[in-house]
C-alpha cells in the first residue's frame, strides 16, 4: 500500500481543467483539501471539485465549485466522523479484498514480516510493463524506465539510484532485482474508466499476447512470475478503488505461469518525473513481503490515526522524500527481519559502541527478557539516503514482530511493530502531528539520554524495565559513538607512577609500586594499565593489591615467548577486578610484578589506575537578572546562559522564569542543557494573557523530566522567542534549583 499525507496533487475534472488538491489516506479511505484548508469532494452532478459540508458525520458538496469564493459559513479542515470513515473503509476493502494483497496490513503475522511468498535474495528478474489509455497517451518509453529501474549508478532527474542500486545497497548485495520493461500497452478505455473499473487483467492478458517469455520471471521454478509492476501513463490518481498506487493479488494463470502479486502506479507526464519511491516501497512488499510501518487510520482492530515511523523508513512515509526521488532507507529493523543484516552487535554488554552511517549490513540490537521484544539503535544522520529526514542523529527503535503499527497506544497489548523513541518525548508521531521533526533523533548529549525513568524511557511495553541505558551520545556524523551500560560517574580517582624499576630473573620477591590516593569514595567501576618491558612475558605474574590488602592477578604466566606487557584491565571485562568495586578508594594502591623462570629480564616502566567512584547527592541554586528586551516578531529570540561550574549529574531541577510581555501566547520560552539537550516550557499559549511569572518544576514538566542524567557543568541557556508581531516585553529574571548526584 501507498500511503500520503498532505502531498499536493493535480486531479483531472470532468468539466474543468486539472486541480491542485492535498491529499491524505491511502485507497482505502482519503479525503482532500485545497491550499486554504477547505475540505474538497467531486460533484458528480457538477463535473468539478466543490466546498464540502457536514451532514450526519459525512462530507457532502455544497454546489459550489473551488474555483469561486468559499461559501459563508464553511469551515476549514472538516473531518468525517469516525463512524462514517470505519463504514467507508471496511466497504472499499470488503469490494477490494479479493483483487488485493489482504494480507498487506501493517501486523505481520510471519514473524514480523507479511504471509506470502517470499523472493528477497538472489538475482531476480521482475516484469515492468508500461500502460497508456486511449485518452491518455505517454511519451516514457521503455529505455526510460528500464535505466532507472536497473543502471548501475543512476542519478537521472534527479534520482539517488537505480531501483536496482536501492535494493542491493539495502540487502548489502543480498537481493539482486533487475526488471525486464516492455510496452507501452494500450488499454480499451479512457483513464477516467478506470478508477472504478480493474486494469490489471486486462494489462496481463495484453501483456502475454505480446509473447514474451513469462519463464524467465520465475526464480523459484514454481510456476510463480516473482513480479509484476504495471506503470500507468500520466502522473498517479489517487481516486477510486482500482488506479490509486498499490499493490495486490491477481491469481490468475497466463499459460502455464501463474501470475499472483502486483503493483501499480503512475509514470508521470514526462520522464523528468520518474521517481523510484513508491516503485521500491510496493516492490518491498512484494518481494520481501515487508509491511507497512505506517497507520491506515482503521486496521488490526484500531481506529485511531497515527503516524507511525513517519518519515523514518521506506514502508511509512519515508518512499515520498524528495518527491519520491531519494526514499528513505529500509530500516534497520526490517532489514534484519529481512534476513539482510550479517553483522549482528549485542548491545546487551555494557560498553562503548559506534554506528556507522550507511552500514547496511549491521544491526545494533538490545534484547530484553521477550524474545520477539527488542531495541533497535541506527546512525540516521542526514547523509546520503537520509538526507532528507526531518531530523539527524542517533535512532532507537522499540520493537516486537507481534505488534502492529496501527496501535499506537503503547499498551502490553496494543503497540506498534517498530516504534521511533522520539529523543522530545512528545509522542508526535504516535498522535498524528507530523510525519517528523527536527528533535525525534538524538544528538549530542553529554551524561544519560535513555533509561527507565528518562523521557521517553526503555522501558518494555508492559511498563517493566529493559535495563537498556543509553548515554554519551557524539555528534550525528558518518559515526556516531555511544554508550550502553551504566553510566560513568562524574567523580574519578586517578594516578600513575613512572617507576623504572627493573624486574629481577627468577625472583619470587618481585617488585612493587605504589599510587596513593586521597580521593575518598566507593569504587564503581576501576581500569588499571600497564607498561612493562619483558622479552618473555609468561614467565611474569602481575597482581594489584587495594588499600585494604584486596589482591587480584592482573597476568598470570601467560603469553609465552611474546614480548612487552603494555595493556589496560578494566572491571567490566576482567572478572578479578570485580572484587574491587564497592570497596573504598582512599588509600596505597599496589602493583606486584614478578618474574618466576629462568634467563629472561625486564623492567617495570611505569602503570596508571583510574576508579570511578559511586556518586554522592547534591544541590545548587542559581539565578539571574539580565533584563533583555525580547524582539517582536522575531524566530531568533533572545538567550542568557548561567554556567554552572560544578560536576554532577542532574536527578532533578526547577525553573523559575520572570517574563513581562502583553501578550504571552506570542511567546515560546525554552531551556538548553549544557550537552544540547532541550525542555519546550511554554508554547504559545495563554489565550493573551500578561506576563509570565512562575515556576516550573521536572515532576509537573515532562521536558524538564527529560534533563535527568544531563552533566551538569557548563552553560544552561534561557531561549525567549516572541513568534507573533505587535507585542513586546522583556526578560527580567530566571533561576534554577538543581539536584544532582557528584
Amino acid at each position: 500500500m501507498s500511503a500520503i499525507l498532505g502531498e499536493s496533487l493535480l486531479f483531472p475534472q470532468r468539466n474543468g481543467p486539472q486541480i491542485r488538491l492535498k491529499v491524505f489516506g491511502d485507497e482505502f479511505y482519503s479525503y482532500q483539501e485545497n491550499d486554504e484548508g477547505y475540505s474538497a469532494i467531486y460533484d458528480a452532478d457538477l463535473g468539478l471539485y466543490a466546498y464540502a459540508r457536514l451532514l450526519g458525520g459525512m462530507l457532502i458538496s455544497t454546489g459550489v465549485p473551488l474555483s469561486e469564493l468559499a461559501p459563508a459559513g464553511v469551515k476549514r479542515h472538516l473531518r468525517e466522523s469516525q463512524e462514517t470513515i470505519a463504514a467507508k473503509f471496511e466497504q472499499r476493502f470488503a469490494r477490494n479484498s479479493a483483487s488485493r494483497d489482504g494480507a498487506a496490513r501493517v501486523l505481520g503475522r510471519s514473524m514480523g514480516l507479511l504471509e506470502g511468498r517470499k523472493v528477497n535474495q538472489g538475482k531476480i528478474l521482475g516484469l515492468t510493463i508500461l500502460v497508456q489509455f486511449s485518452d491518455v497517451k505517454t511519451s516514457i518509453n521503455p529505455a526510460d524506465v528500464s535505466d532507472m529501474l536497473n543502471t548501475p549508478g543512476y542519478n537521472r532527474y534527479g534520482n539517488f539510484c537505480s531501483v536496482r542500486d536501492y535494493f542491493l545497497k539495502m540487502s548489502s548485495g543480498k537481493l539482486d532485482y533487475s526488471n525486464v520493461v516492455i510496452g507501452p500497452i494500450t488499454l480499451s478505455h479512457e483513464k477516467q474508466y478506470y478508477v472504478e473499473h480493474p486494469l490489471v487483467e486486462e494489462t496481463l492478458r495484453a501483456a502475454a499476447k505480446s509473447g514474451i517469455d513469462l519463464q524467465q520471471f520465475d526464480s523459484k521454478r514454481e510456476g510463480y512470475i516473482d513480479a509484476i509492476n504495471i506503470l500507468y501513463a500520466g502522473k498517479s490518481l489517487y481516486q477510486g478503488d482500482y488506479i490509486w498506487p498499490h499493490n495486490g493479488i491477481i491469481n490468475i494463470m497466463l499459460g502455464n505461469m501463474r501470475a499472483y502479486f502486483y503493483m501499480l502506479t503512475g509514470l508521470g507526464d514526462d520522464r523528468t518525473e520518474l521517481s523510484i519511491g513508491t516503485f521500491c516501497h510496493e516492490n518491498s512488499h512484494m518481494l520481501c513481503r515487508l509491511p507497512d510501518l505506517y497507520d491506515y487510520g482503521k486496521r488490526d482492530g484500531d481506529f485511531q490515526g497515527s503516524a507511525g515511523l513517519g518519515s523514518y523508513c521506506l514502508m511509512s512515509y519515508g518512499n515520498h522524500l524528495d518527491d519520491g526521488k531519494t526514499p528513505a532507507p529500509i530500516c534497520a529493523y526490517l532489514r534484519n527481519l529481512a534476513g539482510w543484516c550479517s553483522n549482528i552487535v549485542n548491545l546487551n554488554e555494557a560498553g562503548e559502541y559506534q554506528a556507522n552511517h550507511g552500514d547496511y549490513d549491521t544491526v545494533l540490537i538490545y534484547r530484553t527478557d521477550n524474545e520477539n521484544e527488542y531495541f533497535i539503535v541506527e546512525n540516521r544522520t542526514a547523509l546520503d539516503l537520509d538526507e532528507h529526514l526531518p531530523s539527524s542523529g542517533l535512532a532507537v527503535y522499540h520493537c516486537d514482530i507481534f505488534g502492529s503499527n496501527e496501535w499506537q497506544g503503547g499498551t502490553p497489548y496494543h503497540h506498534y511493530q517498530c516504534g521511533l523513541l522520539q529523543a522530545d518525548g512528545h509522542l508526535d508521531l504516535e498522535k498524528n502531528r507530523n510525519e517528523g521533526d527536527s528533535s525525534d533523533l538524538f544528538g549530542r548529549i553529554d551524561g544519560l539520554a535513555l533509561s527507565h525513568d528518562t523521557l521517553p524511557s526503555s522501558c518494555q511495553w508492559d511498563l517493566s524495565e529493559s535495563k537498556l541505558i543509553i548515554s554519551n551520545i557524539s555528534e550525528p556524523g558518518q559515526v556516531i559513538s555511544f554508550r550502553t551500560g551504566p553510566v560513568k560517574s562524574t567523580r574519578a580517582a586517578r594516578g600513575e607512577a613512572v617507576s623504572a624499576a627493573l624486574i629481577n630473573d627468577n625472583d619470587p620477591q618481585g617488585v612493587s609500586s605504589v599510587i596513593t590516593l586521597s580521593e575518598k569514595g566507593k569504587i564503581s567501576a576501576l581500569r588499571v594499565s600497564l607498561d612493562i618491558t619483558h622479552t618473555y612475558i609468561g614467565d611474569l605474574r602481575v597482581e594489584l593489591i587495594a588499600p585494604s590488602g584486596e589482591r587480584a592477578v592482573l597476568h598470570d604466566r601467560k603469553g609465552g615467548g611474546n614480548d612487552n606487557l603494555i595493556t589496560t584491565f578494566d572491571s567490566e571485562s576482567k572478572q578479578e577486578l570485580k572484587a574491587f568495586l564497592g570497596l573504598p578508594s582512599r588509600g596505597d594502591w599496589t602493583l606486584w610484578v614478578a618474574d618466576l623462570a629462568k634467563i629472561d629480564t625486564g623492567k617495570l616502566n611505569r602503570w596508571s589506575i583510574e576508579l570511578d567512584l559511586e556518586a554522592s547527592s547534591g544541590s545548587a541554586s542559581y539565578d539571574a537578572a539580565p533584563n533583555l528586551e525580547i524582539p517582536d516578531g522575531d524566530p531568533t529570540g533572545i538567550s542568557h546562559a548561567i554556567l554552572v561550574e560544578r560536576e554532577g549529574m542532574v536527578q532533578e531541577i526547577k525553573v523559575s522564569v520572570d517574563i513581562s510581555h502583553n501578550y504571552v501566547s506570542d511567546l515560546r520560552v525554552e531551556l538548553f542543557s549544557p550537552g544540547g539537550k532541550r525542555a519546550v516550557l511554554h508554547n504559545a499559549t495563554g489565550s493573551g494573557k500578561p506576563d509570565i511569572v512562575r515556576t516550573f518544576e521536572s515532576k509537573d514538566s515532562p521536558d524538564l523530566a527529560g534533563f535527568k542524567g544531563q552533566l551538569l557543568m557548563g552553560n544552561w541557556i534561557m531561549r525567549v522567542t516572541d513568534l507573533e508581531q505587535r507585542d513586546v516585553g522583556r526578560l527580567n529574571k530566571w533561576a534554577m534549583e538543581l539536584s544532582f548526584l557528584e
